[in-house]
Parts: C-alpha cells; structure tokens; sequence
C-alpha cells in the first residue's frame, strides 16, 4: 500500500518551475532572435485504457475505462506555448501546457467508484523542440513539435463509501507530439489548425492509503492564434 503523499501539490509546483528555468536556461543566447506565442482549444478525447490500484473499499482492482473528453463542458479544455525559434530560423524550443481531460462514465466505474476523473484537469506540461516550413505549402506554414514533461493532474476520485480525493498532484512522465499548419495574418499574427497527441503515466496517491495508476492517452484538434515579437 502507498502512503498518502501530502507534499504532491508542491513538488508539482516545483516541477512545472525547474521545466522553466530549464527553458529559459537553453534559450539564453543572442542568436535567439523570434519568439512565438500561441493560444489554442479545441476537441480533445482519449481511448480506453486500463486503471490498477487499491483502495479499502475495492481491495485491489483493474478496470478498463472508456475515457470522456468532454472538451466543452467546464473547466473547458485548453493550451498555450511558447517558442522560441533560434536565431529567428526553422528550429526552436519551446514551454507548452496544455489543460487536458477525462472522465470515466458512470458505467464503466460502477460499483467501484462514485467518481473518477482528471478534470481540473490532467494538465501537461512539456519541453518542445519545434521544426517549421516557412510558406511552403500555398503560403501556409506546416511544423511539427515533440516534447518530454510531467502530468500534473486533479485527482478526483472517490469510491464508493469511501474518502474522496480531491487535489493536484505530480503523478508521473507524460510527451507530446503535434502537427500544424499555421497561416500568417500580419507581420506578427497568425491563425492555425493543429493535431495533437499526449501520453501520460499517471500514479496518483488516492485518501486512506489508497494509490491508482492508469497510461493515459489523448487525441485533439486543436485551432488557435498566434503572436511573434
């Protein structure tokens, strides 16, 4: 049994701070001369995937859940990124967090769980390095971005007559991959359409020394703004 870790919501703070310093670190140079940033929403959802773990109420349990995203309903889903492309050419790096999530339909959790989800949200935060095509397809923009980070999501779990767990925690290694097309409106504004796709080990803490774990996988469709300077 895993003990109850009461120190997740700062060592996720501390996580998401050392993901900046270390981007602000590898970005201090002077040939660093565009930076890029982009706001986006969109439809995200996520496949089945499997929940193992232990509570006192369960004992131990494995679930194969058919994950919703409901990307509208609140808290919505959302992103945002920064990028900085060196030395204002076609490679950059990049900080990215996107506010992913997934809840487990009453059907699928049943009897084991009144609650089970990760909706405030599953939060991903990653490292990018980023390759663009500058007008190479009918004055349109293609790029693709891959990145390293943590999930820092909002546990909410609750089985059935048992304690509820209601907090943010850092939870394990998550990536990312996206593909885009952007279209340039100004010098400095843009508009642009995306796919992307997360993965997540999340190992999350759960009250009365319960503990759960599940890979979490997310697909979306991404359209947003973007600003250079």
């Amino acid at each position: 049994m895993k003990k109850q870790n009461s120190l997740r919501p700062r060592r996720a703070a501390a996580s998401a701070s050392a993901l900046a310093l270390l981007l602000g670190a590898s970005l201090a140079s002077p040939a660093a001369a565009e930076t890029e940033i982009n706001v986006f929403g969109g439809i995200q959802e996520a496949p089945h995937s499997r929940i193992k773990g232990w509570t006192p109420e369960t004992g131990d349990f494995s679930k194969l859940i058919g994950w919703e995203g409901k990307s509208f309903a609140a808290p919505p889903y959302y992103g945002a990124r920064v990028t900085q492309w060196i030395g204002g050419g076609d490679w950059g790096l990049g900080l990215e967090f996107t506010h992913d999530k997934v809840y487990a339909p009453k059907g699928d959790m049943s009897p084991e769980f009144t609650t089970l989800e990760f909706t405030d949200g599953l939060n991903i935060v990653t490292v990018n390095a980023a390759r663009r095509w500058r007008n190479a397809w009918h004055g349109m923009t293609p790029y693709l971005s891959g990145g390293m980070g943590v999930a820092i999501p909002h546990v909410e779990v609750t089985p059935t007559g048992g304690s509820a767990t209601k907090e943010y925690q850092l939870t394990g290694p998550a990536m990312r991959l996206t593909a885009g097309l952007s279209y340039p409106l100004s010098d400095s504004w843009s508009v642009f359409g995306e796919y992307q796709f997360t993965a997540s080990d999340n190992k999350a803490d759960l009250k009365d020394d319960g503990h759960l774990k599940s890979t979490i996988l997310t697909n979306a469709l991404n359209v947003g703004v973007g600003f250079r300077f």
